[in-house]
C-alpha cells in the first residue's frame, strides 16, 4: 500500500508546475529633472539595490552588490565613495574599484526613459566594465 501511496502522491505533484515567481526587474525611478547634477541617489537602494548617478552628461545606474560576495556597499558622501561594509572594498563614484578584496567595478544596469519621460532602471539586465560593456547605450542615459 505504501507504494501506490507514495505513486499517487508523486502523480498528484507532477500536475502542479514548478514556477518561480519572480518580481518584476524594471521600474519607474521619476523625472530626471529630480535629479541634480553631480548627485547619487540611496532612493532605490533598499528595494532595488541600484543606485542612479547624474553626470552632467547624463545618467547611469549602479548595482548595489559588490562584486566581492555580494554585500550592498554603503554610499560614503564625505568621502565621495561606496565602501562595503563586509570585508572593505572601496569603489569610486562611477564604481571603479579601488581598494580591498573586490575583484571588479561594479556593475551598471540598463536606464533609459519611459514613455511618459521618466527614468526606467532595468536591473535585470548589467553591464560590466571588464568587458567594455559601459559603452553600451542602454548603459548610459545621456541628458
Amino acid at each position: 500500500f505504501a507504494s501506490v501511496g507514495i505513486t499517487s502522491l508523486v502523480s498528484v505533484r507532477f500536475m502542479f508546475p514548478r514556477v518561480l515567481f519572480e518580481p518584476p526587474t524594471v521600474f519607474k525611478a521619476g523625472f530626471p529633472d529630480e535629479y541634480p547634477v553631480g548627485g547619487i541617489s540611496t532612493k532605490y537602494i533598499k528595494e532595488y539595490r541600484v543606485w542612479i548617478i547624474r553626470e552632467a552628461e547624463g545618467f547611469y545606474a549602479l548595482s548595489g552588490k559588490c562584486t566581492h560576495l555580494g554585500c550592498t556597499p554603503n554610499w560614503l558622501e564625505g568621502e565621495q565613495k561606496f565602501k562595503c561594509p563586509c570585508h572593505g572594498s572601496g569603489f569610486k563614484k562611477n564604481g571603479i574599484h579601488f581598494e580591498g578584496p573586490a575583484p571588479r567595478p561594479l556593475e551598471r544596469v540598463k536606464i533609459g526613459l519611459a514613455e511618459d519621460g521618466q527614468l526606467l532602471v532595468d536591473f535585470g539586465k548589467v553591464f560590466l566594465f571588464e568587458k567594455g560593456e559601459w559603452v553600451n547605450p542602454d548603459s548610459f542615459l545621456k541628458a
